[in-house]
């Protein structure tokens, strides 16, 4: 069932053979080249008069969203042999394995009356000659074209590549505008791909680091309209907000939910220290987790909310550290040469991603929880501030270009390291936040 083995690894093999007789076969791949998948989207059917801009709209969109992860490459239709005319005619697997086609990805739209548009799609494995699995339909409203195209792509991915879907999601970030020295800043949203933006709040007030929740209902996020920094929770679909009371009369900022969305994590500076705190949402009750005359900032919950990772210069300078959310002794898991911070955690538990700052230059970076096996993704003059895709496949950050005029711009980039790219904004751009796919 995972075609994109058959295209997408060059592998160099190495055989063990075995001496004794019924002895198993090893292999041992010790390397591999990721070659991208070779796949052809035909023009959607429109099976009536009402559907046709729409299955065009959907076809190039699930074909934008496949070939923007980097594992996939589209064929382009001035290569097809093949002419398809109807959804349900038999593929006619030798015309498209003539073009070198690796999957097929075919469907039906139609529209009605009511404003209900349905999608029956198949994707074919060409090497085989086989349809993966069984044909597939989705329901959806004409005023979300877009959305059903990226469910498409998500379906179509799962089915292929055999990971978790994030076509259809969303990213909060910070629109900004204005003059460098008088950058006006405010909370938008966007799908993945940068379409469909919308403001959250007005440009009256900076705001900093907007969190979303794992449901992709709430933000968390730190304004300064009061003259110093405080938390604010906000509804993505009212728009409505209210202040966190924190603890005391110190500042509040950098909060991030817990995977339960029931409880927050912050820093709070008060008296010139800076501490971590975990807070009960229903009863904004607080408590401290961590407590020393250092600067303790920037927490994340790990995917089962019972442990944090935070940036610290307990040590001498930033490093990462971990602690139960039970309290204890953080641990430190970052070693190497340079400062760390902005951790977060993989929502597959397995790495954390991080800002790294060396030789005069900041980067993305991950590395496993326990500190093994750090990489370097990227690297410029400003990179900073990971987000995870729901799948922890891809990662998004912030980049800023060196000079007077430099913006931020968001990229995103392969746990790989492969498939750097920019998303393309009409505006800068920084923090982003990516959220869950969508129900």
């Amino acid at each position: 069932m995972r075609l994109i083995w058959c295209g997408l690894l060059t592998l160099c093999v190495w055989l063990n053979t075995a001496v004794a007789q019924n002895a198993p076969l090893r292999i041992k791949i010790t390397q591999g080249v990721i070659e991208p998948l070779k796949f052809a989207v035909p023009a959607f059917e429109a099976e009536n008069l009402g559907a046709k801009k729409i299955a065009a709209e959907i076809s190039r969109v699930v074909a934008a969203d496949l070939t923007s992860s980097g594992l996939f490459r589209e064929i382009p239709s001035s290569r097809f042999i093949a002419q398809r005319k109807t959804f349900e005619e038999p593929v006619r697997f030798p015309d498209w394995r003539a073009v070198n086609a690796q999957a097929l990805v075919t469907a039906a739209v139609t529209t009605n009356g009511s404003g209900k548009l349905t999608v029956k799609f198949r994707i074919f494995d060409i090497f085989s000659g086989v349809q993966l699995g069984q044909g597939m339909q989705l329901s959806g409203s004409t005023q979300a074209v877009r959305r059903m195209a990226h469910k498409v792509s998500d379906q179509v991915y799962e089915r292929i590549i055999g990971e978790g879907p994030y076509f259809d999601s969303r990213i909060v970030f910070v629109s900004e505008s204005g003059p460098k020295d008088k950058r006006l800043k405010r909370l938008a949203i966007m799908d993945f791909d940068g379409e469909n933006m919308q403001f959250l709040t007005g440009n009256d007030n900076i705001v900093l680091a907007p969190r979303i929740s794992s449901d992709g209902k709430k933000v968390l996020y730190t304004s300064w309209e009061t003259g110093f920094p405080q938390i604010y929770l906000l509804d993505v679909e009212t728009g409505r907000r209210k202040r966190v009371n924190t603890p005391g009369d110190g500042v509040a900022f950098s909060p991030r939910f817990a995977p339960d969305n029931k409880r927050i994590v912050f820093s709070y500076e008060r008296r010139g220290n800076i501490d971590i705190y975990l807070m009960e949402l229903s009863s904004l009750r607080s408590a401290r987790l961590t407590s020393s005359p250092f600067i303790d900032t920037a927490p994340s919950f790990s995917p089962d909310g019972r442990q944090i990772v935070f940036e610290s210069d307990r040590s001498g300078n930033q490093q990462l550290y971990i602690l139960p959310v039970t309290g204890g002794t953080p641990k430190r898991i970052s070693f190497g040469k340079g400062r760390y911070g902005t951790p977060v955690w993989s929502p597959r538990g397995d790495l954390i991603a991080f800002t790294k700052q060396s030789n005069g230059r900041f980067g993305i970076g991950v590395m496993r929880i326990d500190g093994t096996k750090e990489r370097l993704l990227s690297a410029s003059f400003l990179d900073e501030g990971p987000t995870w895709s729901p799948n922890g496949r891809v990662i998004m950050f912030s980049r800023q270009t060196r000079g007077p005029s430099g913006a931020p711009s968001i990229y995103s980039v392969d746990i790989t390291g492969r498939n750097l790219r920019p998303l393309s904004l009409r505006a800068p751009a920084s923090d982003p936040s990516w959220g869950p796919v969508l129900p």
